[in-house]
């Protein structure tokens, strides 16, 4: 392969990979899949070779990881606030509703939402159903920061592979 299209398949891979990591900032944007799609373009175009294929293994081990992360803090910062898995479960389903009438917002809207009302209507006390949706949202920080840090590191892996390579 001439070096001119070697040094743009590595341009064009640093950017998505960026992008994809920068996008985890914005909420519903696909990073970690655009971060996972771009590796496995470069190890397609690059074939993939010995280190490249367990590179990209570790990558998409992370990023399996990553796209359940979200679920997993907030369901356990929830819980720890004392939510119920009824009220978990109709955040859901809320959200669901919410992205189906106001894509791609109404899911950010709807899941709070239904969860801050069952835990009021379970308890009659807005500040027990305060803590559980200050849980929820504790929850998803925390996601965003590991999801960060997993992506990071799946670009990393790709670093990796692309100088060693």
């Amino acid at each position: 392969m001439p070096e001119w299209l070697d040094i743009g398949i590595f341009g064009a891979t640093v950017f998505f990979m960026l992008v994809g990591l920068f996008g985890l900032l914005v909420p519903f944007f696909p990073g970690i899949e655009l971060i996972w799609v771009t590796a496995l373009l470069y190890g397609l175009v690059n074939k993939f070779g010995t280190l490249g294929g367990w590179m990209f293994a570790l990558i998409t081990l992370l990023g399996l990881f990553a796209l359940v992360v979200d679920n997993i803090l907030m369901v356990v910062l929830a819980r720890h606030e004392g939510a119920a898995w009824k009220s978990l479960l109709m955040g859901f389903l809320g959200g669901l509703v919410g992205i189906l009438i106001f894509p791609p917002w109404g899911g950010m809207i709807g899941a709070p939402l239904a969860v801050y009302l069952f835990e009021y209507l379970r308890f009659k006390d807005w500040k027990k159903a305060w803590a559980a949706l200050r849980g929820l949202a504790l929850g998803w920080l925390a996601s965003l920061v590991v999801r960060f840090m997993l992506a990071a590191a799946m670009v990393g892996l790709w670093l990796v592979w692309a100088f060693n390579s």
